[in-house]
């Protein structure tokens, strides 16, 4: 009974839909039929209402031109009369032929609008009354003259919804992503299994890792680590976690990528006070063979997927260029320079897996904005492709996208985004990193099950590097805390804030094993009493009062060579510096060679005017030797460099690459407040001392 009952109610519905889908079409054929008849009266209308419009203009006209001859015709009759008379005659009647002119011409307006009125109404009612009237007798919906637009039947077969065209997402290639994620101050290689759950952990050696690639076969990775006291090349298997050296030499050795047969590796390595290109066979049988011998750096390099052409980074110009090197005739004379931009940093190409175009890195040196592009390999004088914002861009396996690290201007990058090539499609973020990421590589035959079987190193993540201790802490208002005294430190006055100098000590034991010497062992200045001011171009709300900032002897820029050198770095909004410490042992062990042409401070009293209003240039020769990365090392232990003063350059004390501040995300007024009663501020300011409200 309740099946008859659903089977009746069934056909009672398919009968509702057929006819509301008949009224349908008939109240659209109606409607459109109507709208068609309507627009053709209006037209016609239209074109009579213009017609009479001119005809009452034209027959007015001659009117009055008309009365004007008669008038003239009078006038001449009756010369004997007076000119004034005449004259003011004549003006009458044009006065009265304008007037009559006018009233015609609204009659006519008049006449015509009633008119249509009439007519409209008529059609109005013509056109809703009932069909047969308007066919005539026997008539059908056939004998009509055919619609502009004819509606198709509707039918019983259900339309489906219409749904949004996907967007490409350019992690839908699938494969695996390895990087290098560095955390608490040290390098290890990770790699992610696209959509396939959290990133794996590959390597947990105290030393760093760095510079992945993955081998054509997508399971064994090149890879640069300081894991046996200098920078050596080694390959892990990531079936299982073996690693095996390549390289046995006390120079630099790093950047590596491999044949398409899996059999070479081309890599940088840093020898006779230079850095260029070598190959070597993987089983050692072979090489190393050396490529490149010009006196600039050659870096990066990259072997393109058919197997005959090399691209790297070469400094052979004013600012480094990406260059193609041919093996069919190695010659670096003969490599073709594919960027050729004297204004721009390109640096860290990569191939695309067909080997017709390259992606790389461009950077503005005046803006500090660095952009991924991509450019034909085939055409160096093709515009660009720009990508994103970011750097050392890696191509997805199918050579629609491109994975690169991102970040904001003057900070590390701290995220890989894949961003589309081939066709429309939104930047898609492959993670956020919980520090900064480099080194990217993309392989699609890596398809993670052999990775996730082994599950990565599987040592402990690296702890935290530091741990403040604090001393005394005092209750009231506010808490505030000691000034601790820096043991062995030679400054001014070799204080800093309780909350501050755990951090310090250790970035100072930290800088001893990287550079060979204890190179914060003397500072320029650490704590400011409260009755020092600063000098021009330095901030009056400064962070050495409140103990929280140290200073470099600024001083080390000098010398020959000079223990210290400054890279300028704009950031889009201020310019900073990145500040390099030469190491005191030049065997390999301690530092890496630089990369980017230091700046000369003193170049603005040399007599050039150039330097002078620039507040300096950069240096003519990038300096030979092994250097740290202060600046980074700082940034390790929440040290953090200050910003240049806007007056740095007429105002060598705005530079302030010297100086470095711990904030710890408070406001100077906080800050100081940590360490000194209100009431000793308020004379220091000439005014209450801001404090921030409270819960912001």
């Amino acid at each position: 009974m309740l099946a008859r009952a659903f089977r009746l109610t069934d056909k009672l519905g398919v009968v509702f839909l057929k006819t509301c889908t008949w009224l349908g079409e008939q109240m659209l054929s109606y409607a459109l039929a109507v709208t068609m008849r309507l627009r053709a009266w209006l037209a016609a209308l239209y074109a009579v209402a213009v017609a009479v419009v001119r005809f009452a203009a034209e027959f007015q006209s001659r009117f009055v031109d008309d009365a004007s001859t008669r008038v003239t015709d009078a006038s001449t009759r009756v010369q004997v009369r007076s000119q004034r008379r005449a004259a003011a005659i004549t003006a009458r009647l044009r006065r009265r032929s304008t007037a009559e002119r006018l009233e015609a011409q609204v009659r006519a307006l008049s006449a015509f609008s009633v008119v249509l009125l009439i007519a409209l109404m008529g059609y109005i009612m013509w056109s809703t009354g009932p069909a047969t009237s308007r066919l005539g007798g026997g008539a059908s919906l056939s004998g009509l003259p055919p619609l502009a637009t004819r509606v198709p039947p509707a039918t019983l077969v259900p339309t489906p919804a219409p749904t949004a065209t996907p967007v490409p997402d350019p992690l839908q290639v699938g494969g695996s992503i390895v990087y290098t994620l560095r955390t608490q101050g040290q390098d290890d290689l990770y790699a992610v299994v696209v959509g396939r759950g959290e990133p794996v952990r590959l390597t947990d050696h105290a030393e760093d890792d760095r510079d992945p690639a993955w081998a054509p076969d997508g399971v064994h990775l090149a890879f640069a680590s300081h894991r046996d006291g200098n920078w050596e090349l080694y390959v892990l298997d990531t079936t299982g976690g073996a690693v095996t050296r390549l390289t046995d030499d006390p120079d630099f050795q790093g950047a590596p990528s491999w044949s398409p047969d899996g059999q070479w590796i081309v890599y940088e390595s840093y020898k006779e006070e230079n850095l260029d290109l070598y190959i070597l066979k993987v089983d050692g049988a072979e090489g190393p063979y050396r490529l490149t011998y010009n006196p600039w750096p050659d870096m990066e390099p990259v072997w393109s997927p058919g197997g005959r052409h090399i691209a790297y980074t070469s400094w052979q110009g004013s600012s480094p260029d990406i260059y193609v090197l041919a093996l069919d005739n190695p010659n670096e004379q003969n490599a073709a320079n594919l960027t050729n931009t004297p204004d721009l940093y390109e640096d860290y190409p990569a191939w695309s897996p067909d080997g017709l175009n390259l992606a790389y890195s461009a950077y503005d040196p005046a803006t500090g904005i660095e952009m991924v592009e991509i450019r034909p390999f085939d055409n160096p004088g093709a515009s660009p492709i720009r990508v994103g914002q970011g750097s050392q861009p890696a191509w997805a396996p199918n050579g629609g996208s491109v994975v690169f690290a991102a970040g904001r201007p003057g900070f590390p990058h701290d995220q890989l985004i894949a961003g589309q090539f081939a066709g429309f499609g939104a930047a898609s973020a492959v993670a956020l990193m919980p520090g900064p990421v480099e080194d990217p590589d993309w392989s699609g035959l890596a398809g993670g099950d052999a990775l996730l079987a082994w599950g990565g190193a599987g040592g402990a993540a690296p702890g935290p590097l530091y741990e403040e201790q604090i001393t005394y802490e005092e209750a009231g208002e506010a808490p505030r805390y000691r000034l601790i005294f820096l043991n062995e430190v030679k400054a001014p006055e070799p204080y800093l804030s309780d909350r501050v100098n755990d951090s310090f000590d250790t970035l100072r034991a930290a800088a001893l094993s990287a550079t060979g010497f204890d190179f914060l062992g003397t500072l320029g200045d650490a704590w400011w009493r409260l009755e020092r001011r600063p000098e021009p171009g330095q901030e009056a709300q400064n962070w050495h009062y409140a103990g929280r900032a140290f200073a470099l002897n600024r001083n080390l820029i000098l010398g020959f060579p000079p223990p210290v050198e400054v890279v300028r770095e704009e950031t889009g909004i201020y310019t900073a510096w990145r500040v390099y410490v030469r190491g005191a042992n030049q065997s390999g062990r301690l530092g890496e060679p630089l990369r980017r042409l230091p700046w000369d401070f003193e170049a603005r009293t040399g007599g050039d005017i150039d330097a002078y209003n620039q507040g300096g240039t950069t240096k003519p020769d990038i300096p030979a030797g092994y250097y740290v990365d202060f600046t980074k090392l700082a940034h390790d232990y929440g040290w953090e460099r200050v910003p240049a003063d806007r007056t740095w350059v007429r105002n060598y004390g705005g530079a302030r690459f010297w100086e470095f501040v711990k904030t710890q995300g408070l406001t100077w007024a906080e800050a100081m407040l940590e360490i000194y009663p209100r009431q000793d501020l308020d004379p220091f300011l000439g005014q209450p001392t801001p404090v921030a409200p409270e819960g912001s």
